[in-house]
């Protein structure tokens, strides 16, 4: 699917990814292929891309507050600041 996260200053990432892991405001969720259309509010937390099937090729980023919208196999992510966790 393609996912693309931005914050109000530049671009975190833009690609096609396996699924992602987000801190939603009431707890973490997962989104995958063909998820159902979606849009849900993000809290403070870790969010990780899982680029790979495998779940061996990650990027995991400390984010704050923000949204997400999932529609037609797209995923956007807009969130006020991401920081790259090693």
């Amino acid at each position: 699917m393609d996912l693309e996260i931005l914050t109000p200053e530049h671009k975190v990432y833009s690609g096609k990814v396996y699924g992602i892991q987000l801190p939603g405001t009431t707890g973490s969720f997962e989104v995958f292929e063909k998820h159902a259309p979606l849009i849900a509010a993000l809290g403070k937390g870790k969010m990780k891309v899982i680029i790979d099937k495998a779940m061996t090729n990650t990027e995991t980023y400390e984010i704050s507050s923000g949204f997400v919208e999932v529609l037609n196999g797209a995923v956007s992510v807009l969130i006020e600041d991401a920081t790259a966790v090693d």
